[in-house]
């Protein structure tokens, strides 16, 4: 089966908000999922080592037990930086194969239903100077869920994204509309509903803002915003990403 890739318009849109509540949607269903972040720049030390908060509530909110950070996040640089730049700066090469060979090796370390990868920024982030997060996605022949940040400019991101999607012949599964900011985005009905008309694929959710206290809390209370887990679970299994029952 294929895996779901998880990329958004920009960065700060909320896919890691966004791909916890599918894994806690999928999860009340009984999905084995697992999830990965392949590449996370941003983090913190401590003493089991650097810590990215995306990849820690991707972690927590997979329904697959006891599997090692290092699995799911296999590379992680400190600075919140784009990933070939930390990687140049530690000279450390970054590529498609390692990054595949490691979502390989975890997909055939866990049984589970369904894979879930979080990409990092936009669709076309640069892991060196030849590869990009769309060459990986592509690799593990993954179908994609977009993330479209509710913001001045969302319909130009939305379709570019979209756009270069289909160049490259992948199948978007649907998209999610989140509202990324606590001042609404002016007019947010019409640019929803112009979204609506011009990306071709289901609308799974659209998110008010959600303050909550942490991105994990936020990401339980987006799952009510979601279809249901037997209409999400039928969508996924008709995409060809989720067994049939």
């Amino acid at each position: 089966m294929s895996c779901v890739f998880v990329t958004g318009t920009d960065t700060e849109v909320g896919k890691t908000f966004v791909s916890c509540a599918l894994l806690e949607r999928l999860a009340q269903g009984g999905v084995a999922t697992l999830a990965m972040k392949p590449v996370a720049a941003g983090a913190v030390q401590t003493k089991a080592g650097l810590r990215n908060e995306d990849a820690v509530q991707l972690q927590s909110a997979m329904s697959v037990p006891s599997v090692p950070y290092e699995a799911v996040n296999p590379v992680c640089f400190e600075a919140p930086i784009a990933p070939h730049i930390a990687a140049a700066t530690q000279q450390q090469a970054l590529t498609v194969s390692h990054l595949a060979s490691a979502a390989q090796q975890l997909q055939r370390s866990y049984p589970h239903d369904l894979f879930l990868v979080e990409g990092a920024g936009g669709w076309l982030v640069p892991l060196n100077q030849q590869e990009s997060l769309a060459d990986l996605a592509l690799a593990l022949n993954a179908k994609v869920v977009l993330v479209v940040g509710m913001k001045l400019g969302c319909l130009n991101h939305a379709l570019l994204t979209y756009a270069e999607l289909q160049r490259q012949a992948v199948e978007v599964v649907g998209w999610v509309a989140n509202q990324v900011s606590e001042t609404p985005m002016q007019h947010a009905e019409e640019n929803l509903a112009w979204l609506q008309r011009h990306l071709p694929v289901p609308l799974l959710a659209n998110l008010p803002y959600l303050a909550t206290a942490s991105n994990q809390a936020a990401s339980t209370s987006a799952v009510d915003y979601f279809p249901d887990s037997q209409t999400l679970m039928s969508l996924l299994q008709g995409k060809g990403v989720l067994s049939p029952a």
